[in-house]
């Protein structure tokens, strides 16, 4: 019989989910409706593995515990929602008796501890990659000018012209490798705090693109218009955002969908502060996605899954995000790879956005 309310659990802020003894849902709260993006007239009558797409084994052990009368705790079960996005959670089963019998499953996400966890290991590689780069680069530059400018005093000395192309080689190569210095040097520059649109950032990006690939690649706009202006770079959020979304249409090879989404975000703790309201954005393709033994690196320098990339686009974005007091996380699998930026508000300013 399904159960259409138990007032003590609809007023819980945790996911809670009843299954009866036939191993159908007959009862979940109003997190859960949230949390599944699903009704509750929808979910009450269905199987688990209907309603929870991609929960693994979850199933066969809510049916032990419906035979054998015991509960359980699983960690890390990893299942989808509505628009095929991972959802990972820690699942609590407890038998329960009475007017209603079956296992009531509490759902705790952990994606926040995750994404907690995920983002101090990021800073910390940030961190070390820039005083790396820049150590690097500045050994780098030094020697450069001087084997320019030998190859220009060379090159004067030859008469003959043929060998003239050697030194003009070495001059370019010289001038190839400064200009890659610069970019590797140019993330220390202090941002230059001004009012910015994050929607004029997204539809200058969206031009540029539309540019490049005029053939092919469609720009669907997703934006939450009532979003409040940030304090921030212009120039350096173009770049960031630019770089991801020139990467999404290189692997589109030039034929497919990007989205550019913009949505607010609440309550969110960055670099172990708490902003009450962030922007976040979203630039989702179709493609193939990345492929998992580079995800976890894509934010290094010189690392890339393109051939002939220099492998800096993605870290020059995540450093000015960086300095923005922000952060840029990735979900990737072949048809779906979705890069969101998240942009803090502070309080102050999110105080006049409102006044």
């Amino acid at each position: 019989m399904p159960t259409q309310s138990l007032p003590g659990l609809d007023l819980l802020a945790t996911p809670v989910i009843l299954i009866d003894t036939e191993g159908l849902v007959c009862y979940l709260n109003q997190a859960a409706e949230n949390f599944l993006m699903t009704s509750r007239r929808n979910a009450i009558g269905q199987t688990l593995r209907a309603l929870m797409p991609g929960l693994g084994h979850l199933d066969s052990i809510v049916e032990s515990a419906l035979k054998e009368d015991l509960g359980f705790i699983e960690h890390e079960l990893t299942l989808r929602h509505a628009e095929g996005l991972p959802l990972v959670i820690n699942c609590v089963g407890t038998p329960v008796h009475g007017e209603q019998e079956g296992v009531l499953l509490e759902l705790r996400p952990i994606d926040q501890q995750r994404r907690i966890a995920r983002e101090e290991r990021l800073l910390q590689d940030q961190r070390i990659n820039k005083e790396l780069i820049r150590n690097l680069a500045h050994e780098i530059r030094n020697p450069l000018g001087g084997i320019r400018g030998a190859a220009q005093l060379l090159e004067r000395e030859l008469t003959d012209p043929s060998l003239k192309e050697y030194t003009q080689v070495i001059r370019k190569e010289a001038d190839r490798l400064h200009v890659l210095m610069d970019r590797l040097l140019s993330p220390v520059r202090v941002p230059q705090s001004l009012a910015v649109n994050i929607h004029e950032v997204l539809e200058r990006v969206r031009s540029l693109i539309l540019a490049e690939f005029p053939d092919g690649i469609r720009i669907i706009r997703d934006y939450d218009t009532s979003l409040p202006e940030i304090t921030g770079d212009r120039e350096q959020l173009i770049q960031a955002v630019l770089n991801i979304t020139r990467n999404a249409a290189q692997a589109l090879e030039g034929k497919g969908e990007i989205r550019l989404k913009s949505r607010a975000s609440r309550q969110i703790t960055l670099a172990k502060k708490r902003f009450k309201l962030a922007l976040l954005v979203d630039i989702i393709d179709n493609g193939p996605g990345i492929p998992e033994p580079l995800q976890a690196r894509m934010f290094h320098p010189l690392v890339s899954g393109r051939e002939g990339g220099s492998g800096l686009g993605l870290m020059l974005a995540q450093t000015f995000i960086n300095q923005h007091q922000g952060l840029i996380e990735c979900e990737s699998y072949p048809g779906r790879t979705c890069f969101s930026l998240l942009l803090p508000v502070p309080d102050s300013e999110l105080v006049n956005a409102i006044s």
